[in-house]
C-alpha cells in the first residue's frame, strides 16, 4: 500500500494534480469572464462573487467525493465512514456557530469582521478531517492550489482597479492602501475561509459518499 506521501503513484502530488488544473482553468475562465462583461449569472463581478455559476467553489463537492472514492479504492479509507462524517458535521457545525455568534457581536465593524469566518474557516477545517486524516491531507493541498492562485490574481486586481470580484470590496469595507485591501479582502480570506471551505465541505461530501458506497478500511 503507498503511504500518504508526496511522492509516487497515488500521492498527494499526483491526486491533486489534473483538479488543480481544472481549477485554475476555471479561474482563468472566471477572470476573462468578468473583464470582458460576459454573462452575470455566469461570471458575477460584485464582492463576493454573487454566486456566479462559473466558479471553483462549485467544485469542492465533486471533487471531495472524487478525493474520497480514490483514497477508498487505494486502500486509504478511514476504519468507520460514519466517524468520518460525523466530524465534518461536526467542523461544519462550528463554523456556523462561530460565524453567527461572532457575526452578533462585531457587526460589519471591518476589516475586524473578517476575523469572525476567519476563525471559522480555522475552526471548521480543525476539526472536518479529524475523522479522515487521509482525506483532510489531500483537500488542504488541492485548497492551496486553488486558493494561491486567486491571491496571485487578486494583487494586480487590486492595483490596477480591475472591477472584478477579486478586487470588489464588499459592502462597508473601509478605505484602505492598495496593499491593505489585497491582504485583508484577499490573503486572509483566501487562506482562512476558504481553504476551510474547502476541508469542511470536502470532507462532507467525501464522507456522504464513503457512507453510501459502503466503503471502509478493511481488518
Amino acid at each position: 500500500m503507498m503511504a500518504d506521501g508526496s511522492n509516487g503513484p497515488g500521492s498527494v502530488k499526483d491526486m491533486i494534480l489534473v483538479p488543480g488544473v481544472i481549477t485554475l482553468a476555471v479561474t482563468i475562465l472566471r477572470l476573462a469572464g468578468e473583464l470582458n462583461g460576459w454573462s452575470p449569472l455566469l461570471f458575477n463581478s460584485e464582492a463576493g462573487g454573487g454566486g456566479a455559476i462559473v466558479g471553483i467553489t462549485w467544485l469542492v463537492p465533486i471533487f471531495g467525493v472524487h478525493f474520497a472514492l480514490k483514497l477508498a479504492r487505494s486502500g486509504r479509507a478511514p476504519e468507520s465512514a460514519g466517524r468520518a462524517l460525523a466530524y465534518a458535521a461536526g467542523g461544519l457545525a462550528a463554523a456556523v456557530a462561530i460565524i453567527i455568534g461572532g457575526g452578533s457581536l462585531v457587526g460589519e465593524n471591518y476589516p475586524v469582521a473578517m476575523l469572525v469566518p476567519a476563525a471559522a474557516g480555522i475552526a471548521g477545517m480543525s476539526i472536518a478531517c479529524r475523522g479522515w486524516c487521509a482525506l483532510g491531507r489531500v483537500l488542504f493541498y488541492y485548497a492551496l492550489a486553488a486558493r494561491i492562485p486567486v491571491i496571485l490574481i487578486t494583487l494586480p486586481a487590486v492595483l490596477g482597479d480591475w472591477g472584478t470580484h477579486y478586487d470588489a470590496a464588499p459592502p462597508g469595507f473601509p478605505e484602505m492602501s492598495a496593499l491593505g485591501k489585497f491582504f485583508w479582502s484577499g490573503v486572509v480570506p483566501q487562506m482562512t475561509i476558504w481553504v476551510g471551505y474547502t476541508m469542511v465541505v470536502g470532507a462532507l461530501f467525501g464522507g456522504i459518499a464513503l457512507v453510501v458506497t459502503g466503503r471502509r478500511r478493511s481488518g
